[in-house]
């Protein structure tokens, strides 16, 4: 041919793929090398965006290299299709959320197929499809027998728009990660799985990642966030209260620049406060509907109310301290509690600034002189020797560290210890379209797991989405049922399990999806862990860290051989584009704008009128800026190896792209 035709090629050669099965995975074959390479499954939004198409042609390139090699390859693809968005959408459109999810899927396998992708089609699956999310069940149970899974009441992040509970890690600057609602703070019956069990695991293993980048291992590191430090007690100067208060700090070097005691408003000691002070509940009342976020708690004023109470030092008894309820504790840290030195902890400060508490400093900074040094807006938070701290004087921070913990010790009045910033994995979600927890609720027997020949626990086909809230709860007959134990009458758990427990074991399920168990052990002892996987950074710490701690929690319960997930992690830039507004500020296609360019200045036009547009920065592509680019429409005029071959080369791969039609249209050239 004169020139390279898409429309004729590529059709040609996908057809000619698929009916040779060319990209079917062999089966275990210990005599050839392996290579699991697998993408982060979509969302089945029903749109296929340029990210998908950088994303998967980047996975594409891997698999076909190591096809090319020798290698055994099992490149899957599947769908995360639990969640919101359908709920949505059903309520909106009124249409069901299933129907809607699976025409979605069909909609994007069909484009995703047409990316020409070298995947292993057979092995395909949805969250969403009761075999997979029957099985999930089937190890939840196994989990719930190990102890790992425990329901209790507990303050939770509460979507208002979404009507449901939020991860601390779906709070993102005090909002829901999906709706953008302000979140407010309620107490519920939650499920959790006890991932801080696995808090050590989780902090040790991250060395062993040394194909992951080194963001990533340190973002896990910092959100569990594994402390060394001192729990001990202070004793109240008031005699009826003889049990002392508990605090945990981290810096127990700094005790003598200790100027208040501060408790979070959940605390137990704000309750017993409050039960008898109006004023002291109103302020605990308004604690609660603040900031919910540890960022948020960081920028928001630290307030307080003074209990009355005072406690004495450890280390010099005749010292008292005020006992404060402030804003900024957080009540699943340490013991809830926490003793405050202004001179060396910026909030601790800010506090002391605000109620006139004293400001000692304990800590001199090199080259600093004893005689004249004063902290004055930014507390000192970098090295030093202690001062100002009788028997710690001298010592640089860590030896007076382990010196304080010695001497609480010795007199029997704490003790060393480790704490983590990591919380148990909240996993009770109050909506329909999820998968539902397998446990029933018996007046008599309590808590009863579902009984494993009464699996899967499936939806029923007539739910009714018209309005938020939980649809299973409102279902006439679904949560009525009998007890398995005594056969009285019972109520199925109406909370579903948040979507991250469904990706937190897809990439197992994928080395056998025939499996009657939720994981073929020998599938997986061959094909785990998976060789290289792709995705965003911004599951750096909700997938990634939920992926890790089930696979352990499941190698455990003897399911995996394996103990992490994922050997190889690459995290790919994002395909950005150009904004560009009316002068009114309403956004415009891409596809409506004549850019011109003349010298070094460029200048642009609606083609319909002929209006000027404002050229903004180029931004991830989304659909509220409007400055996405159809991948059908660049297929249908360039042909996929074009829009391939541009994502792949514009700019390194861990980078963003820019995306541009003379660049893809130098790509077709």
């Amino acid at each position: 041919m004169a020139r390279y035709n898409p429309k004729e090629t590529e059709p040609k050669w996908r057809r000619a793929w698929e009916a040779a099965d060319a990209f079917r995975a062999g089966p275990p074959d210990p005599s050839r090398p392996k290579y699991y390479v697998l993408e982060m499954f979509p969302y089945p939004s029903g749109r296929l965006h340029m990210g998908h198409v950088r994303n998967y042609a980047l996975g594409d390139v891997i698999a076909r290299y190591k096809r090319a090699r020798g290698f055994n390859v099992l490149h899957p693809m599947g769908w995360d299709a639990f969640g919101l968005p359908a709920e949505n959408a059903a309520m909106e459109r009124g249409v069901d959320p299933k129907a809607w999810t699976y025409d979605n899927i069909a909609r994007m396998r069909s484009e995703l197929k047409e990316l020409g992708l070298s995947i292993d089609w057979s092995r395909e699956f949805a969250t969403c499809d009761v075999e997979y999310y029957g099985r999930q069940q089937a190890w939840f149970l196994d989990l719930f027998e190990k102890g790992l899974v425990y329901r209790k009441e507990g303050q939770v992040n509460w979507d208002p728009v979404d009507q449901t509970v939020l991860a601390n890690e779906q709070v993102i600057d005090g909002r829901g990660w999906r709706s953008g609602a302000v979140v407010e703070k309620r107490r519920l019956s939650q499920w959790f799985l006890r991932i801080t069990d696995y808090a050590d695991a989780l902090t040790d293993d991250l060395k062993g990642l040394e194909r992951w980048p080194e963001k990533v291992r340190t973002m896990q590191e910092n959100w569990i966030g594994r402390s060394r430090g001192a729990r001990f007690t202070f004793h109240f100067t008031d005699p009826a209260r003889p049990d002392g208060l508990e605090v945990y700090t981290t810096r127990p070097d700094t005790l003598f620049g200790a100027a208040f005691v501060g408790v979070a408003a959940d605390h137990p000691l704000a309750a017993d406060i409050a039960a008898r002070n109006p004023a002291a509940a109103a302020f605990v009342d308004a604690c609660r509907r603040g900031a919910v976020s540890e960022a948020e708690i960081e920028t928001a004023e630290k307030l307080g109310f003074d209990t009355g109470l005072r406690v004495r030092h450890p280390f010099d008894p005749s010292v008292e301290l005020p006992v404060w309820i402030a804003n900024f504790i957080l009540m699943d840290y340490g013991a809830g509690a926490i003793f405050g030195c202004p001179a060396h902890d910026q909030r601790d400060l800010e506090f002391a600034r605000k109620y006139g508490l004293p400001v000692r400093p304990v800590v001199l900074p090199p080259g600093a002189d004893p005689a004249t040094f004063e902290v004055g807006d930014e507390a000192w938070t970098g090295s030093g020797v202690l001062f100002n701290s009788g028997f710690l004087d001298g010592l640089d921070i860590e030896s007076a560290k382990a010196a304080a913990i010695a001497r609480l010790e010795a007199e029997g009045a704490g003790q060393g210890a480790t704490v983590f910033r990591l919380r148990d994995w909240g996993v009770s979600r109050q909506r329909a379209w999820g998968c539902p927890i397998p446990i029933i609720h018996c007046p008599a027997c309590g808590v009863v797991p579902v009984p494993r020949d009464a699996l899967p626990v499936a939806h029923p086909a007539d739910i009714v989405f018209g309005k938020a809230g939980n649809a299973l709860d409102r279902h006439p007959t679904w949560k009525h049922t009998s007890c398995p134990r005594c056969g009285g009458a019972a109520a199925r758990e109406t909370d579903t399990l948040d979507t991250f427990v469904d990706s937190s074991w897809y990439f197992a399920r994928f080395t056998d999806v025939e499996a009657a168990e939720a994981i073929h052990k020998a599938a997986a002892d061959y094909w785990l862990p998976v060789d290289q996987y792709i995705g965003g950074i911004e599951h750096a710490v909700l997938h990634l860290l939920y992926a890790r701690f089930v696979t352990k929690a499941l190698a455990d319960a003897g399911q995996l051989s394996v103990r992490e997930p994922f050997a190889g992690l690459f995290t790919q830039g994002m395909v950005t584009h150009e904004t560009y507004r009316r002068q009114s500020g309403d956004w415009v296609e891409p596809g409506e704008v004549v850019v011109e360019t003349e010298g070094r200045s460029r200048r642009a036009r609606l083609a319909a009128s002929g209006e000027p547009v404002v050229i903004g920065d180029p931004e991830k592509m989304s659909k509220s800026k409007k400055n996405t680019v159809p991948p059908g429409e660049i297929f249908e005029v360039y042909g996929v190896d074009a829009a391939r071959l541009f994502v792949l080369s514009d700019s390194p791969p861990e980078r963003d792209a820019q995306w541009s039609n003379a660049g893809v249209e130098g790509a077709w050239r």
